[in-house]
């Protein structure tokens, strides 16, 4: 299950990492301490982002369900939603029909194919697992990523969000954001899918359920404030100032990146 790390707990994890601390990677992992790096820049930078932002392992996954092609904001309107009626639970939600829940999910958009696919969930759920969100999380990241995508409605980003939020198991999250910072940095060739991607960190990277955790949230938070998709801040970026973004030394940072090419 997830862990509920305290911020000292946390900095006295991956929030400090040194120049040391990169130099015990694997033998001959040089892109390991590469992507330890720039996650070092972007920790001194931006500090713990806290996400997801939930207070139970089923909150996360109603959350990533919701979250498919549309903004946080939107999401957080349908989760009030739920949790004004106390519905935030399988054992409640599974009791509301289908109809009531998409006018629940309305905000998030979508909302009649997100309704069938929480449902869809959530039969899942009740059938292989007797209602027991714990039984389906403590399964092995592997095992546990398998079986979610093989649930109707749930694709790769959603399901590494549910293993790596919800279970706290390392299985690192994709985006956008991930994909043009990554390509820009000259560490992924445009065009790069999914799957080609996240095995890139999973090779490279510690698996640590929450360095993954943080990581990706310090990507969201530099695409979203810095490696816009259009005119971006090279100038500002933590990482462009610490000499990492091969796009901006070859003033390319205009035109690259592209677009993540999405399964979900």
């Amino acid at each position: 299950m997830r862990s509920e790390l305290e911020p000292k707990a946390f900095e006295d994890t991956w929030g400090r990492l040194t120049v040391d601390q990169f130099k015990q990677s694997p033998p001959g992992s040089t892109l390991t301490s590469l992507l330890l790096s720039i996650y070092k820049h972007l920790y001194d930078h931006f500090g713990p982002q806290h996400w997801w932002p939930a207070e139970t392992p089923f909150e996360v996954i109603v959350g990533a369900i919701l979250t498919q092609n549309v903004s946080w904001r939107n999401v957080e309107r349908a989760l009030a939603n739920l949790k004004e009626r106390g519905l935030l639970t399988p054992e409640s939600l599974a009791q509301v029909p289908e109809e009531e829940l998409g006018e629940l999910l309305r905000p998030a958009g979508y909302f009649r194919g997100k309704a069938r696919k929480i449902k869809a969930f959530l039969a899942h759920l009740f059938t292989q697992h007797q209602g027991q969100l714990e039984r389906l999380l403590n399964q092995p990241a592997d095992q546990l990523r398998e079986e979610l995508l093989g649930l109707w409605g749930i694709g790769p980003e959603t399901a590494d969000s549910i293993v790596l939020y919800a279970a706290g198991q390392p299985s690192f999250v994709v985006d956008a954001y991930t994909l043009r910072i990554f390509s820009r940095l000259g560490l992924l060739p445009a065009g790069t899918r999914y799957q080609e991607a996240r095995d890139f960190f999973q090779k490279h990277l510690p698996p640590d359920g929450t360095l993954f955790n943080e990581y990706h949230a310090l990507l969201v938070a530099l695409g979203k404030d810095y490696c816009r998709k259009r005119r971006p801040r090279c100038n500002d970026c933590p990482l462009q100032r610490a000499g990492h973004c091969r796009a901006a030394q070859e003033g390319l940072f205009a035109t690259a990146g592209s677009a993540l090419v999405h399964p979900d």
